[in-house]
């Protein structure tokens, strides 16, 4: 999921070098969104991982 976040936000910015405001924005608050819901299922995985008492795998 991160990946696709990193990938909406490099979209992005090649669409606001060559000029194409509307597809810059779209693609910026899509790839904010990914980003914020990848973290969100980070925190839950980590919370549910220590009340479980496993320790996260390396």
């Amino acid at each position: 999921m991160l990946g696709w976040a990193i990938t909406f936000f490099i979209i992005a910015i090649i669409a606001a070098v060559f000029g194409f405001g509307g597809i810059a924005g779209a693609a910026t608050g899509i790839a904010q969104f990914l980003f914020f819901l990848f973290v969100v299922l980070l925190v839950i995985s980590l919370v549910a991982g220590a009340i479980r008492g496993k320790a996260p795998r390396a």
